[in-house]
């Protein structure tokens, strides 16, 4: 398994509880190498190992050089039949990576814990399949998947989001735009050091702190890809 970190959450958790790829790895049940790219870290040669893509304060479009061979890497592994699971961040990238659209959220920012609706086709999906039609989740993002990679397969949506997760066709890749490694607390942390910027949006993030509740979705999550390969899952808590 490979987590790929393309930033760091620059929350006040970072240091006693870990970093995006710390509560992965904590969520995945297994152990994992790291490659820190936004820090100039070289990626192995494409092959059969999993691989997770992290969130990041970076934005796609943001033309730093790493996010390019980033993205050319991940075509690479994709094509090479490797699962794939691009969060937040990653997400977007895999579907910038694979001819999708990615960009400001025409909605605005979402944040919070929030409910998200899964597609008829989520129903028999590796993935996401057998989970309630509704599930709540951990979210922050500003930028969205405009539009998904030709061929990509539509699992999920919210009503600040329409294209939460997909899955590549006929491949073991997904993106997801909500963070399935984030627990209540981080979540709150995230609301608590963006509370000037929701309010001048109009925002209320008193309301969305209120809102905020530990959901075991993500783990799930994170336990199925671990599984894929036929990885033994342990304790995901």
């Amino acid at each position: 398994m490979l987590i790929v970190k393309t930033g760091t959450a620059r929350t006040a958790l970072v240091e006693p509880d870990g970093d995006f790829e710390d509560w992965i790895e904590r969520r995945l049940g297994r152990p994992a190498q790291v490659c820190s790219v936004f820090e100039g870290e070289q990626l192995p040669t494409p092959g059969e190992t999993s691989v997770v893509v992290t969130g990041s304060v970076t934005m796609v479009g943001d033309g730093e050089p790493w996010i390019d061979r980033t993205a050319a890497w991940l075509r690479d592994v994709v094509d090479a039949g490797a699962p794939v699971l691009g969060i937040c961040f990653g997400h977007q990238l895999l579907a910038h990576a694979l001819g999708g659209r990615v960009g400001p959220n025409p909605r605005g920012r979402e944040i919070g814990t929030v409910g998200v609706d899964l597609a008829e086709g989520a129903a028999s999906d590796p993935l996401l399949g057998g989970l309630p039609a509704r599930i709540d989740v951990q979210a922050t993002h500003l930028e969205s998947v405009l539009e998904l990679p030709p061929g990509a397969e539509l699992l999920a949506s919210s009503p600040l989001d329409p294209h939460h997760a997909f899955r590549v066709g006929g491949r073991r890749a997904w993106g997801v735009q909500f963070h399935p490694e984030f627990s209540a607390p981080v979540i709150r942390d995230f609301i608590e050091a963006r509370w000037a910027d929701l309010e001048a949006e109009g925002g209320d993030p008193r309301r969305l702190l209120a809102g905020v509740h530990e959901t075991r979705w993500g783990g799930d999550i994170l336990g199925r890809f671990a599984g894929l390969n036929g990885h033994p899952v342990l304790d995901r808590r």
